[in-house]
Order: C-alpha cells, then sequence, then structure tokens
C-alpha cells in the first residue's frame, strides 16, 4: 500500500515547461511507515518546503538562546544536593572569585565546641567534651560515637544528664571532629589495636574511675569502643548501646563500601558534606543549619579527617568485626547488664539487627525502641534517651 502511494504521489521525471519558469520552491517528500501493531501499518506523507526550513532554523536559533540562558555545569555541585547544604554553602557561579568557602569557614569555626576542651594525652591531641562534675553523684558516663560523625552528637544528653547528678565525658575518636588527625604511618595507623590502646590511654589521664557506664553508637570506631569494652568487661558497670551493628547480618552502608574502592574512596573522602548526609540518610530528618555546620566544618578545614575516615575504613573488616560483637555479648560470654536503645526509623540498620541481639542474650539485653528517631537517636530524639538512660543507669 505505500508503495502505490508512494508511485501517485511522486513528481514527475519530467515536469511540465511551467515548472522550469516557477519561482516557487520545489516541495521534498519525506516518507515515514509507522505501525501500531504488527498487523497493519500506516504511511505518513512528511512535506517540508523551504519556508519550513527556514522556521526550523529560527527554532534552533531559539533553542540556543534558551540554553544560553540554562546554568552551565557547577562542579561544586556536589554540596548543594540537601536542603541544609543548600542553605549553608550559597555557592555563587564562580565561588573562587567569591570567596565563600573561606566566609563560611570563618562564620562557623567556633561552632560545636560546647562543654568541650583540648586534652594530651601522650603525643596525641583529643577534643573532650565533659558535663558534670568528678563529685556527682550519680557516677561516671562515657559516651563514645560512630563514624564518620563526632561527640557533637551527644551534647544534649550530656547536659540533661548531668543535670540528673552524672559525670559525662565525651571524646572525638582520634581522627574525627576535633581530635588531632595524623597522617597514617607518623604515629597512627588508625587500627582497632590502636583506638584501643589511645583509648585506654585517654580514660587514665581523664581520671576516669572504673566501673563507669559505657553509651555506644555507630559504625566503625562506634563498634570499636563495644569491642574496647569486651576485652575490659571489669571497668565497665552497664553498657547502652545505640543504633550500631551488633550481628553478622547487619548491613554494611554505602559509604563505607565506596571508601574502600581504590581511587573512588579518595575521591568520596573528600566530600566536604559527607558527615551531614549520612546522618541525613539514616534519619528521617534533615539537620538545621547549624547542626550541619558543625558536622561539616571538620572536612571543609582540610582532607585530614577524610583520609582518617579512609584509612580506618580500608583496615577495618565490618563483618568479622559485628560478628565478634554478637558473639562477644551473648549468653555466658557477657554477664552485665546492657539495654538497646533502638531509633526505628533507622535506614541503615533495621529494627530485626537489635531483636536478633537481644535473643543471643536475653537475660542480659534489654530493648528499647524510639519511636521518631533514625540512626542517630541522641541527635533526633535526645529527650527519649535521656529518660532510657535515666531508668537504667
Amino acid at each position: 500500500m505505500a508503495l502505490a502511494w508512494a508511485a501517485l504521489l511522486s513528481p514527475p521525471l519530467n515536469p511540465p515547461s511551467s515548472s522550469l519558469i516557477s519561482t516557487k520552491p520545489k516541495p521534498h517528500f519525506q516518507w515515514k511507515i509507522s505501525s501500531k501493531s504488527s498487523k497493519s501499518k500506516r504511511a505518513t506523507l512528511f512535506i517540508t518546503n523551504a519556508t519550513a526550513d527556514q522556521n526550523q532554523a529560527k527554532d534552533k536559533d531559539k533553542d540556543k538562546d534558551r540554553d544560553s540562558d540554562t546554568p552551565a555545569f557547577n562542579p561544586f555541585g556536589f554540596v548543594t544536593d540537601n536542603p541544609s547544604s543548600r542553605s549553608a554553602i550559597q555557592l555563587p557561579d564562580s565561588p573562587a572569585e567569591d570567596g565563600n568557602v573561606g566566609q563560611m569557614l570563618y562564620r562557623i569555626e567556633d561552632k560545636g565546641k560546647e562543654y568541650g576542651s583540648y586534652i594530651k594525652s601522650g603525643k596525641l591531641r583529643w577534643f573532650v567534651r565533659e558535663t558534670g562534675s568528678v563529685n556527682s553523684r550519680k557516677g561516671t558516663v562515657v559516651f563514645l560515637h560512630g563514624a564518620p560523625t563526632q561527640s557533637y552528637s551527644y551534647r544534649n544528653v550530656m547536659s540533661q544528664l548531668s543535670d540528673l547528678g552524672f559525670h559525662c565525658f565525651a571524646p572525638d575518636w582520634i581522627g574525627f571532629g576535633f581530635s588531632d588527625k595524623p597522617q597514617p604511618g607518623y604515629g597512627f595507623d588508625y587500627t582497632e589495636k590502636e583506638f584501643h590502646e589511645a583509648l585506654d590511654k585517654l580514660l587514665d589521664v581523664l581520671g576516669v574511675k572504673s566501673p563507669f557506664y559505657l553509651v555506644v553508637q555507630g559504625f566503625l570506631v562506634g563498634s570499636y569502643g563495644l569491642t574496647w569494652a569486651l576485652k575490659n568487661q571489669s571497668r565497665i558497670s552497664k553498657v547502652a548501646i545505640l543504633n550500631s551493628p551488633l550481628t553478622a547480618s547487619s548491613p554494611v552502608p554505602g559509604l563505607f563500601q565506596q571508601l574502600k574502592i581504590p581511587l573512588y574512596g579518595e575521591f568520596t573522602c573528600q566530600n566536604a558534606v559527607m558527615a551531614e548526609r549520612f546522618i541525613e540518610a539514616g534519619s528521617a530528618y534533615v539537620l538545621k543549619l547549624e547542626k550541619a555546620d558543625v558536622y561539616r566544618l571538620p572536612y571543609l578545614s582540610s582532607g585530614g579527617p577524610g583520609f582518617a575516615l579512609l584509612e580506618a575504613a580500608r583496615k577495618a573488616n565490618f563483618k568479622n568485626i559485628s560478628s565478634q560483637i554478637a558473639a562477644g555479648f551473648a549468653s555466658g560470654r557477657w554477664d552485665g547488664p546492657i539495654l538497646v536503645a533502638w531509633g526505628i526509623s533507622d535506614k541503615y540498620l533495621p529494627k530485626s539487627v537489635a531483636e536478633e541481639f537481644q535473643k543471643g542474650n536475653p537475660n542480659s539485653v534489654q530493648l528499647k525502641l524510639i519511636e521518631g528517631a533514625g540512626h542517630m537517636p541522641q541527635e533526633d530524639w535526645p529527650e527519649k534517651v535521656v529518660d532510657a538512660l535515666r531508668v537504667f543507669f
């Protein structure tokens, strides 16, 4: 059928003489065969002439004008993907000319150091938050954070617990927050053993008397806090665990998998908004600007924190560590009281991880589910965490 129509509509090979003197442009015919089903085909005839070509050219010019109005690719676009970053960074089209990153560092450089001071322990300088006093009647609580965050997440919990009579310490692990970030191979290699040894020395410098209460949350260095506890059971009165990988079935977040990839890990670790993105991705909430500033600050200030995280992540066997924790706190291995306070909106670790861990030692483990909180309940809902700790301690 299509061929028959083509024969009828095609121009004659020898057109009449009148067509030779015509000033009108010759029409151009273009056939397109389209089908809506395998059974039928329909021939569509498109007739274009010089006028249509001119209109097409004009449309292309308009498209070029529109393209010129579209913002060009911004290499700093990675910092504007979430609401908190977008409102904080506010990078112009030419950030190097405007100096906004430097201005932002100046604006936030003194933020986030509530209750904190620098403590020298051997060759390392720790940043440690402290609330309450040595004479606090209810005992000492040591808070250990996870990666890629810092002790800032515990500020509200510490403040409220000190009002209840507790003496609280929360250090930034070496390589994180405001603590020292030595280059790997020059005094600190970011292995589990070195983190344990450094924590031992710090507790001695702080004068933390045993037994004390231990609160741990998070991945990597958070897990090292739990493996340290397994080696120092006599020093601990009670352990409270907030969302952390506790079993071999615990998923490993994409961030830590990316860090293990050669070259890609080096790029990932230098993402200035990595920490806040990690927090927000594990929670139902977006961080307020003033909080995002603090989590971002170490990674903006230098490349040290990123490379420290990279080194620690590459030397960690996440599944093996989680298996050690599950076995070490199981019945017959750990007899002390354990509280698992779990934010049920955690996007990284499902509630089943906490329930499986409890089944391993039902006589010692108490499970407290915290509604409305995600991966970092101490940040999402500190009041509920304080209530759970107050009752447990």
